[in-house]
């Protein structure tokens, strides 16, 4: 199995662990704690869902085989992760309805607060929103750049490997070209020295006739 899959696994699952911890820590809470227990879910949540991303990632780009497994494996954690999100909706809309009955009880003094101190603490409640949702929007764009570039160090990384290779076969070429010149080199020489050899068989052989022919004229 990949390595870098088992590294992500094994976060995933510590962190999925713990946020089965948080959900049910907030299910028991009030007030504001139960909302910072939900505030810490959440943002575990995308944690996980980065992790999920980075393995199927991972998972596609290894053999069929073992690509078949991983993916299988993913479906599981991502069922996982749909259970914690659907407590995490549970506890909010308890929290929700909680919040409902208690403004309900409070409607009998409701007169007694001024239209402004209700404006301002609208005002303050929508700040806060807007805050909490541009901090998550920051995280899902951090995310993504990290998951980005995670992608590029990967097609990098190939392109080294192809680079590389392309290298080792050049070498390997240079040395067959370095070899065929010895040869062409040895096979010039023995020519050189054959033709000198031929010269001298040809040269003894007309002396040998100029002397046969030159004792058959004188006798």
């Amino acid at each position: 199995m990949s390595q870098v899959f088992e590294g992500y696994e094994r976060q995933y699952c510590e962190l999925s662990a713990n946020l089965t911890k948080k959900c049910t820590s907030a299910s028991l809470l009030d007030g504001e704690q139960k909302k910072q227990k939900i505030s810490e879910v959440q943002s575990g949540l995308e944690d996980a869902e980065a992790l999920i991303r980075k393995m199927d990632l991972e998972a596609r780009s290894l053999p069929p085989n073992l690509k078949a497994t991983l993916l299988a494996k993913l479906r599981e954690y991502k069922s996982d992760l749909n259970n914690v999100k659907n407590e995490v909706k549970r506890i909010t809309s308890a929290n929700q309805a909680a919040r409902d009955e208690l403004f309900e009880s409070g409607m009998a003094d409701a007169k007694a607060v001024s239209a402004d101190q209700r404006q301002r603490l609208m005002m303050s409640t929508e700040r806060l929103n807007q805050s909490s949702d541009r901090i998550r929007e920051g995280r899902k764009v951090m995310l993504e750049t990290e998951e980005l570039g995670v992608s590029i160090l990967q097609d990098l990384h190939q392109q080294r490997q192809s680079l590389l290779h392309a290298h080792n076969t050049l070498h390997g070429v240079d040395d067959n070209i370095s070899r065929s010149k010895k040869i062409l080199t040895t096979m010039s020489r023995r020519m050189s020295r054959n033709k000198w050899i031929i010269g001298s068989i040809i040269a003894v052989l007309v002396i040998a006739i100029i002397l046969i022919l030159y004792f058959k004229l004188s006798h």
